[in-house]
């Protein structure tokens, strides 16, 4: 007997799909493979309003791969893989609203997503993603060329500002966590430009405050290309919007695409469920020494 097929309502454009009516708490091997085959082809997805608990959205998240150990937890400590619970409020503001990839100062970031409404504010608070596949389709010959030839240098600097604003200048200091990370994480080159190890396609990879220079240029030409690529990629034709809702979950391709949360719900509590799974293999063309 056949498996009736997942019903999709793109959302723009460019990429994203609501997902019809589903119980994601049990999941057979046919409707993940056309879940997994929805998210190549749109991107990131999004579940309404869904009754998944803590535990079951570790579990769906795992078959994907294994969870991630987030690098702030593992040098805290943490040796299992498990959510980062992101609570914005008055005295926590909001620090993803700009556009990146999660955590490319890593030597291999991770390969999906999953995240989770768990307090939505009356107003505001809406998440972005962008198409980075799009956006380099977009590029012109020319300028295709030139980014291919690119590697850049990550690194922790903007995360570690962004926990400090957090968690305040007393606790970071008192946690040393800028230097646990600095010895855990010194820094990673990565190429600009990238292959998708499931889809073949070209994507543009940017990590936003991470990407803190481009390896061999002179600082100007570095800030003057990257602030090019950041123009670039901030065209609305590339992106899709949510509007969270309790409950609601969003799973996106990590190796395709940028995101950022809108700050606009600020100073009002927001709080989010996130867990990533590993990246299964170096899926950038190369890793090249500075």
């Amino acid at each position: 007997m056949g498996h009736a097929e997942i019903a999709l309502r793109p959302l723009s454009g460019t990429l994203g799909a609501e997902v019809g009516d589903m119980d994601l708490r049990s999941v057979d091997d046919s409707t993940f493979d056309q879940i997994h085959s929805a998210l190549l082809e749109h991107q990131v997805l999004f579940f309404r309003e869904t009754q998944l608990s803590d535990e079951q959205h570790i579990a769906l998240a795992e078959r994907w791969g294994p969870i991630s150990v987030f690098p702030l937890n593992k040098v805290l400590g943490s040796t299992e893989g498990s959510f980062q619970v992101i609570q914005d409020g008055p005295d926590s503001p909001p620090a993803a609203d700009q556009w990146h990839t999660d955590v490319t100062w890593t030597p291999l970031p991770p390969k999906v997503a999953l995240l989770r409404a768990t307090l939505v504010p009356e107003r505001g608070g809406d998440t972005m993603w962008g198409s980075m596949t799009a956006a380099y389709d977009a590029l012109s010959a020319p300028v295709k060329t030139l980014l291919e030839g690119l590697v850049v240098h990550h690194d922790s600097t903007d995360f570690v500002e962004s926990v400090v604003r957090k968690i305040g200048d007393e606790q970071a200091k008192e946690l040393d966590i800028k230097a646990k990370l600095n010895a855990e994480y010194p820094g990673v080159d990565h190429p600009m430009i990238r292959t998708h190890p499931e889809t073949g396609r070209r994507a543009i990879l940017f990590g936003g405050g991470f990407m803190r220079h481009i390896v061999g240029l002179e600082p100007h030409e570095s800030d003057a290309i990257l602030r090019m690529v950041r123009e670039h990629i901030e065209q609305p034709r590339f992106h899709c919007r949510w509007s969270w809702k309790p409950g609601d979950l969003a799973i996106w391709d990590e190796r395709s695409t940028v995101h950022r949360a809108i700050g606009d719900h600020f100073p009002r509590e927001r709080e989010v469920r996130r867990c990533v799974v590993d990246g299964d293999r170096p899926y950038f063309d190369a890793t090249v020494s500075a």
